[in-house]
């Protein structure tokens, strides 16, 4: 059965189930077999070629060996795409493996330059910043995107809501400024419940999977979906470079899409209670978060993202030992890096995610992210409040001596 015409929910439950009923199975196997048994020598061979240039599994072909193709992560893949409306996904051993996939697909045919967004996610601004896998980045703005292309950029990349301070980005506007050339979306942050950037002309749609795709905080994968050309590719990248997704993990992930629709839906109604409830606080200078007055100046939600998320930052009044003492003093939720899990995280950016980012480019030493969880919103906001509290017993940055200042903008 094919669930294409049926409503996101009905196609996150069902995505990548073909087949089971026949055989009598409910959810999916998994298939531990790094190798597999070869009908004979010619099959064999033309497998393996196959297999390892790109292609798909074909009829009456061998799977050969784990690193070539998986049926669990195969599945995983199908059920991704059909939810980003691509023609296929690529899955990886995480986030990072699938974006340095895409790199080495981009310079592997001549296209080594890179016309990126700011703010992104510290590993991917890092690894370009690098130009460790042979890349160069020119640094746009959506203004000057156009202005940057050049006839040997071979991506874009941008990331909306941005990671940490959640800025928007008109995709339409995007693609239309890359004039071609194609555009790479991370959707970590929005996932396909809420935004489907393909539907907006993007070409390739990331996400670090080890976060709201798993969304318990159990497992780590990547993923790319796009169309057919782009797959191919990438799989090609994959088979030879070993960044693959193991089996466990992709049963994983498959059953975390299965949830994905409510979990971020109730985490976004939560997070969207909890921003209104701590933006008066007098330790916040400001809360970013795209559902407040304002923070929405393009009107992007309702037509190109069908809620504002649930991730929170807030830069606090009292700077880097504010941020410090905020994340010291809460107790339900975690400090920890990652997000988008079923429970509340709390992270310096700065400190940690975004630590090698350039000093320009960097979030400000006040700047705390907060990925709202599934807890009760009252629980939330009295222990978001409470670190408040403490974080406002920080002397605020401008009542520091000159001494002080220049210790914290060393920091």
């Amino acid at each position: 059965m094919t669930f294409e015409h049926h409503h996101f929910d009905t196609r996150a439950v069902h995505g990548g189930m073909d087949g089971l009923r026949e055989v009598g199975g409910h959810v999916p196997p998994i298939d531990f077999s790094t190798t597999n048994a070869l009908p004979d020598v010619e099959v064999g061979g033309l497998s393996y070629e196959e297999l390892a240039t790109g292609h798909d599994l074909a009829p009456g072909r061998s799977a050969v060996y784990q690193r070539l193709w998986q049926p669990g992560v195969a599945r995983f893949e199908e059920a991704l795409a059909g939810l980003e409306g691509t023609e296929g996904a690529v899955a990886f051993a995480s986030g990072m493996a699938a974006l340095t996939a895409c790199l080495i697909a981009t310079v592997s045919v001549g296209k080594p330059h890179i016309v990126a967004v700011r703010p992104l996610y510290g590993g991917t601004d890092h690894v370009l910043a690098s130009g460790l896998l042979g890349t160069e980045v020119t640094w746009a703005t959506a203004a000057t995107l156009g202005a940057s292309i050049r006839p040997e950029t071979g991506l874009v990349i941008v990331e909306t809501p941005a990671n940490p301070t959640l800025e928007l980005l008109d995709l339409d506007e995007i693609v239309a400024a890359a004039g071609g050339v194609p555009v790479l979306v991370d959707n970590t942050f929005a996932t396909p419940v809420l935004q489907q950037p393909a539907r907006h002309g993007a070409t390739l749609v990331l996400h670090s999977a080890t976060k709201y795709l798993g969304g318990h905080g159990d497992v780590m994968g990547g993923v790319v979906a796009g169309p057919v050309e782009w797959i191919e590719r990438l799989r090609q990248v994959r088979a030879l470079t070993g960044g693959l997704l193991h089996p466990m993990g992709a049963y994983l992930l498959h059953r975390g899409l299965r949830t994905l629709a409510v979990r971020v839906r109730a985490q976004q109604a939560t997070a969207q209670l909890l921003a209104e409830r701590i933006s008066a606080h007098h330790a916040v200078a400001r809360v970013f978060f795209p559902g407040l007055p304002g923070q929405d100046p393009k009107g992007l939600i309702g037509r190109q993202m069908a809620g504002p998320g649930a991730i929170i930052a807030l830069d606090l009044a009292g700077g880097y030992d504010a941020a410090a003492r905020f994340t010291e003093s809460c107790e339900l939720v975690t400090h920890a890096v990652s997000l988008g899990g079923v429970d509340s995280l709390v992270q310096h950016p700065a400190s940690l995610t975004h630590r090698p980012v350039a000093g320009d480019a960097k979030p400000g030493a006040g700047i705390v992210r907060i990925s709202v969880g599934l807890e009760h919103i009252d629980d939330l906001t009295a222990d978001i409040l409470a670190a408040l509290d403490a974080a406002e017993k920080v002397t605020p940055a401008a009542e520091l001596t000159d001494a002080d200042q220049g210790m914290l903008a060393a920091r």
